[in-house]
């Protein structure tokens, strides 16, 4: 079991504070969730793509090619998130979480 604890830096009257200081070891990702993101990475940057699309149409009308751009990002995206839901179908999680 994992305990939340609240991450805060230690207010004090000097001037070198740091924030997160007293909780240095919670800051940086572990190897698991290292290679959680790198197995997400595919999917990450198609949902970038599709958003970059949509940004451009955010302040005119959408020609055909805008149409388009949008519409293969979007079919990147849902390609992207069968790819991973079926990569990480069988993988088995630490503590029996499914």
């Amino acid at each position: 079991m994992e305990h939340i604890v609240t991450v805060q830096g230690i207010v004090t009257a000097s001037d070198d504070w740091t924030p997160f200081a007293a909780f240095a070891d919670f800051i940086e990702p572990t190897a698991a969730e290292l290679d959680a993101i790198e197995a997400e990475m595919p999917l990450i940057l198609a949902d970038v793509d599709l958003l970059d699309a949509q940004i451009i149409t955010l302040d005119r009308l959408p020609n055909e090619l805008d149409a388009r751009r949008i519409r293969r990002a979007r079919n990147r995206v849902l390609s992207e998130r069968r790819a991973l839901a079926n990569r990480t179908a069988g993988a088995v999680l630490p503590g029996g979480a499914a």
